[in-house]
């Protein structure tokens, strides 16, 4: 897919050419002068009539007319040079891949020293790769008289005269930007297409494709392990539940695993403390964790860190019916702890429970939880940052460096004794699962954390950023696959 080449621009063929340009003097910047040569001057008034802009964020498309042997030139705004950040090339380009899928081009060459020297090359690579992944991103849809799909780009050939580790850093990218596409397209499933089972055989087929480890416990065996918190919530549901087991052995012996825990309600209605009818559409994404950590497996199963990695699904749907659990049960969770439910549709916390009890009693040295949890942390942060609390700063620092490196911004909330003591404050039970509105994302992630005790545990609310209201540009309206590629990242910095 990805190739590293030396060859003069003039000569080079390909159906599309693309340079980087920035707002600097443009007399300084050589590629862009050699093909404005080659023009015979016309690139200059194309700038001056503003076809062509160097601003950051613009993509302009001209044809070469056969005055050089590639097809087309795409110069691609980059802003002032010293502004330039890998962030700001990844979503620019994240513009021209959408272009390229649109005119059906197959075949595309990036002249990467138009765009960064050697000193850093690798990272701007990546983040190009990882737009060419998401960006271009079409979900599945379910409508007859759907069109056929548009041509993928099948190569890309990265122009340069530093070819160390270009190759390597785009397969990279491009494994995280397809995770990402891979927990898009698990949220973006009706529930009645995803069920518990459903999301388990994915889960498989995930980790057959990269020799995992995987293992799937059914109801009896969920049982047999008390788990009575996953059970509780299953309760209502005629579909059977499933707790996922995935191990990827990156170290010479299996110790000292980091888990992933993956919130899977694969359909939430709120059980008894039912959802408001404008409330319970879209609750399809309320495995969105599950579906980032499954599409983190995917990505790292490509990369091949050097970290032993378990990642942990507890799946079911929160339904009602005469046998589903009520407000006022006290439920026996897998680590012994009782909790009074107080809430019937604070429902992901106690399924994860089971699933941080799972990774404790299976000697995980850190944790970290992603769930759709609450409506709370989208009240506090909105949708383009996603909450976070810890009982470990070290590790949290390391979490939040690799969500920094691919852009996917967290907010640290507090976990104070405060919050810890309000949701052990029940008169019949060690824990209620829901003690009220107030501070409510702080609430939830205080009761996940119960479960982690001592063990170094990050939790991440992606309510608010699992979600995209429009079209942006690294993909459609819709899924985001948020934390899919901060979690692979972050195995990926393990030194």
């Amino acid at each position: 897919m990805f190739k590293v080449i030396n060859e003069n621009l003039e000569n080079h063929q390909t159906d599309a050419l693309i340079i980087g340009l920035f707002e600097e003097n443009k007399e300084s910047q050589s590629y862009y002068q050699l093909l404005n040569g080659k023009f015979n001057g016309h690139l200059d008034e194309l700038v001056q009539s503003g076809d062509i802009s160097n601003k950051e964020g613009s993509v302009s498309k001209v044809h070469t007319l056969g005055l050089i042997e590639a097809k087309r030139l795409y110069f691609v705004g980059l802003g002032k040079r010293d502004a330039k950040t890998v962030h700001t090339v990844r979503n620019t380009f994240g513009k021209v891949f959408k272009q390229l899928a649109e005119s059906g081009v197959a075949q595309a060459s990036i002249q990467l020293n138009s765009i960064v020297s050697e000193e850093g090359q690798t990272d701007y690579v990546e983040a190009i790769a990882e737009a060419m992944a998401m960006a271009p991103h079409q979900l599945q849809t379910y409508h007859t008289d759907r069109e056929e799909g548009s041509v993928d780009l099948a190569n890309v050939q990265f122009l340069t005269d530093q070819s160390q580790g270009v190759v390597e850093a785009a397969n990279t990218g491009y494994a995280l930007g397809n995770g990402a596409n891979i927990a898009r397209h698990l949220v973006n499933l009706p529930g009645n297409l995803l069920t518990a089972s459903d999301l388990a055989a994915f889960a498989e087929n995930i980790a057959n494709k990269h020799d995992i480890e995987i293992e799937v416990f059914d109801h009896e065996k969920i049982k047999a392990y008390g788990m009575g918190a996953l059970l509780a919530v299953n309760q209502g549901s005629d579909e059977p539940p499933r707790f996922i087991v995935m191990k990827y052995q990156g170290k010479d012996t299996w110790d000292d695993p980091v888990a992933f825990v993956g919130k899977g309600i694969t359909f939430d209605t709120g059980g008894y403390s039912l959802k408001p009818k404008d409330g319970i559409i879209g609750m399809k994404m309320d495995m969105g964790g599950a579906a980032s950590v499954i599409g983190a497996m995917d990505a790292i199963g490509h990369i091949k860190p050097k970290e032993n990695i378990m990642a942990l699904i507890p799946a079911t749907d929160n339904m009602i019916s005469h046998t589903a659990y009520k407000p006022d049960d006290v439920i026996v969770t897998m680590s012994g702890k009782t909790v009074e439910v107080r809430n019937t549709d604070a429902e992901g916390r106690l399924a994860m429970a089971d699933a941080v009890t799972y990774a404790r009693q299976n000697d995980a040295a850190k944790i970290v939880d992603v769930a759709t949890l609450t409506g709370g942390v989208v009240v506090a942060l909105g949708d383009q940052v996603t909450g976070a609390m810890t009982n470990n700063e070290k590790w949290f620092s390391e979490i939040q460096e690799a969500s920094e490196q691919v852009d996917e911004p967290i907010w640290q909330l507090p976990y104070l004794d405060v919050y810890k003591k309000q949701v052990r404050k029940s008169h019949i039970a060690d824990l209620n699962n829901s003690p009220g509105r107030k501070a409510h994302a702080v609430m939830a992630g205080a009761f996940v954390g119960a479960f982690a005790e001592d063990t170094p545990w990050v939790h991440l609310d992606i309510a608010g950023t699992a979600m995209a209201e429009g079209e942006h540009d690294l993909g459609p309206k819709g899924p985001t696959g948020v934390m899919a590629r901060t979690l692979a990242k972050a195995m990926m910095n393990v030194k």
